[in-house]
C-alpha cells in the first residue's frame, strides 16, 4: 500500500483499513465479517463515485481525460487503497462461509446416519405393521384426462398453425 495514501487518510479511515489486516480480521465471526465487508465497500463506492465525478467534470477544464487523470489522484489512491481491503475482507468471509457449509453437511450427515426418516426406514414402523413403501401417486389435472388431453392438443394446434404462417 502506498503510505502517503495511508498517511492523508482520516484516523477513522485508517482504522478501518487497519481492521482489515490479516490479524485483525482472522478471530472474526462470519456475522462480523460481513459488518466489515458493508462498511468497507461503502467506503470504497464513496471515494469511487467521488473519484468519477471529479474526473468527469475534469475532462472539459483540462482538455481531454488523460491530461485530468494526475489531478484527481487522491480519491483515486483512496479507492484503491479500500478496494484491496475489500478484497482481503471478501476472501476471509469466503473461507468462514464454506467452513459453515463444511460444518452444516458434517451435521446433516451425521443426523442422516443415526436414523433416517424416510419412507422405506424399517426402524420407524412398528412391530407387526407393514413397511409403508410408496404412497398412492396421484396425478396433477385440471378436472381429468380427457380435459388435458384435449388442452395439450389445443395448444399443439395453435402452435402448428403459428408454424404454418409465411
Amino acid at each position: 500500500m502506498n503510505k502517503a495514501v495511508l498517511h492523508s487518510m482520516s484516523d477513522a479511515e485508517r482504522g478501518l483499513v487497519a481492521d482489515t489486516e490479516r490479524d485483525a480480521i482472522a478471530d472474526l465471526t462470519e456475522d462480523e465479517l460481513l459488518e466489515l465487508h458493508t462498511r468497507i465497500r461503502r467506503t470504497r463506492s464513496k471515494y469511487a463515485k467521488n473519484y468519477r465525478r471529479a474526473a468527469s467534470s475534469n475532462v472539459k477544464q483540462a482538455g481531454g481525460r488523460g491530461k485530468g487523470f494526475a489531478q484527481n489522484s487522491r480519491d483515486r489512491d483512496k479507492a484503491e487503497v479500500f478496494e484491496l481491503a475489500l478484497a482481503r475482507v471478501s476472501r476471509q468471509v469466503a473461507v468462514r462461509a464454506n467452513e459453515a457449509a463444511r460444518e452444516l453437511k458434517d451435521e446433516r450427515l451425521a443426523a442422516a446416519r443415526q436414523g433416517s426418516t424416510g419412507p422405506d426406514s424399517t426402524a420407524s414402523t412398528p412391530a407387526g405393521a407393514a413397511p409403508t413403501g410408496r404412497g398412492r401417486q396421484t396425478r396433477k389435472t385440471t378436472g381429468g384426462l380427457k380435459k388435458d388431453a384435449s388442452s395439450q392438443s389445443a395448444g399443439a394446434r395453435r402452435q402448428a398453425k403459428r408454424d404454418a404462417r409465411p
